[in-house]
Parts: structure tokens; C-alpha cells; sequence
């Protein structure tokens, strides 16, 4: 029997509150990826306990979405047609003590949230909301399987970092070129293999499917777009023969719309 049960990963809910943060500071991790960190008083009791949390962002376009976002109340719902565009992000980086948080944003080009971060500055505000809950992976494993594309980055840095030196993970990364590569810090002992993608995803399937996975209990995450992390899950299962319990395979967006979930 695994040494490992269901029980041991978790989730921990949170008290559901909106916050409107400044922003403290830019600095570009790469040319397609930008870190804004944001801070201010209502930061202050801000929960994030597992590495692959989400705060939702609020990209107001007009005064009517603004009015409509001043008066949010989340625990009422978000149902009102005036709200703003939102988006999922990862709190890369948590200092209650300075009363900071880091979200780091892929500029695509397009869509609200990326607009707004190829133009802010430091004292822009902007509001979020949650995270709404924490899904609690406890240090129970050998081995770690992380596999994304560069909306996944955030997660796997802040995962890798929290995790101790007795332990191992192997990282695979989807990217659009060498230069999108980051530099990615651990205790634990790391290997990691950057997929510059020519055709999206093919690479990447083909990689996985390579892979030789390590001995002992292994946790398996995956996060890259909808309908390829279910055949990466795929091929977790039918190639590498995981157990189904210990892998997580998110869709941070959706190839039809290029959206964060």
C-alpha cells in the first residue's frame, strides 16, 4: 500500500476578500514576461498557502465597470453585467512583513491583463480578489514531476523554492525561445529541460513521453493550455503507468480564446 494516502493533500479555504494594492515596482523577467509587485495596507492578512494558488485579477475598462468594482462584494457573487474582465494569477512571491506580493504576467499582446501590465507603472493600483482556497501538497513525496508552459513558470519557481533538500524534481518547461528561459532556484536537487516549442505542444508530448521518471513516490503537476494538459495527463498514465491520485493537470488557458482560466 502507498505510503502516501489521500488525506495527506488538501484543501484549505479562505475568508473571500477584495483588495486594492499599488503598484510598488516593474522589473522584466524576460522579453515576454514582466514582475509587478504590488503592495499596500490591505495586503495585510493575505493567505496563500499552496504554490499553485490564484488571486482574481480585475481589469476595469470603463467608469461603469470601476463604480461596479469599487462595490464588489465576493462573497455576493460576481454576476453583475457591469463587472470587469477578470483573470487568474499565481501569488508568486508573499512578505507580510513588507506588505508585497509579486505576480508575474506573460505580455501576449492582448487581452486585458496583459495590456494593463505592458503599461504599468509603480503607482498604478489594481485590484484583486481571494485566493479563494489552497490546495496543500504536504512534503510527503521523493520525487516531483512539474510540467508547464510559461503561464505555469510563477507556480513552478514558487514550488521548486519550497521544497527541501532531500528531495527531487524534474521540471519541464514549454516555452517560446531560449530567451524566455529564468533562472529557477531549490534546496532540492533539480533537473530541468526547456521545450523551445516549433509546433505547440508537439514537442512538449514528446518530451514528456521520454522522460525517465525516478524512483520512489512520485507527485506529477501539469499546467499549460486546456486540451494539452489532458494529453500530457495522458501520457502520465498510459506511458509512465503514475498513479492517477498523485498527478494534477490544470488548463491555464484555452487555445480557442488565448484566456487565462
Amino acid at each position: 500500500m502507498s505510503a502516501v494516502t489521500a488525506q495527506t493533500i488538501h484543501r484549505v479555504m479562505h475568508e473571500i476578500k477584495r483588495r486594492k494594492l499599488d503598484v510598488l515596482r516593474v522589473v522584466e523577467l524576460t522579453p515576454r514576461m514582466r514582475r509587478i509587485t504590488l503592495g499596500g495596507p490591505e495586503l495585510a492578512g493575505f493567505i496563500s498557502l499552496g504554490s499553485d494558488d490564484h488571486v482574481k485579477l480585475f481589469f476595469p475598462q470603463n467608469a461603469e465597470e470601476q463604480a461596479a468594482l469599487e462595490s464588489l462584494e465576493l462573497s455576493a457573487g460576481l454576476k453583475s453585467q457591469a463587472m470587469p474582465p477578470m483573470r487568474d494569477y499565481t501569488p508568486r512571491r508573499v512578505d507580510l512583513k513588507a506588505l508585497e506580493l509579486d505576480i508575474d504576467f506573460v505580455l501576449h499582446g492582448d487581452g486585458p491583463a496583459s495590456t494593463w501590465a505592458a503599461q504599468a507603472q509603480p503607482g498604478h493600483t489594481l485590484h484583486i480578489g481571494g485566493p479563494r482556497g489552497s490546495m496543500v501538497v504536504p512534503d510527503m513525496f521523493d520525487s516531483y514531476l512539474l510540467i508547464g508552459d510559461e503561464t505555469a513558470l510563477p507556480a513552478i519557481a514558487r514550488r521548486l523554492e519550497e521544497l527541501p533538500a532531500n528531495r527531487r524534481a524534474t521540471v519541464v518547461i514549454d516555452i517560446e525561445n531560449a530567451a524566455e528561459e529564468q533562472p529557477l532556484n531549490s534546496a532540492a536537487t533539480v533537473e530541468v529541460i526547456w521545450v523551445h516549442r516549433d509546433e505547440p505542444g508537439e514537442e512538449l508530448l514528446s518530451t514528456v513521453a521520454q522522460l525517465k521518471m525516478p524512483e520512489g513516490q512520485l507527485y506529477a503537476w501539469v499546467a499549460t493550455e486546456s486540451a494539452l494538459s489532458r494529453k500530457v495527463r495522458k501520457v502520465l498514465l498510459d506511458t509512465h503507468g503514475l498513479e492517477e491520485a498523485w498527478i494534477k493537470a490544470a488548463g491555464y488557458w484555452r487555445l480557442e480564446t488565448g484566456a487565462e482560466e
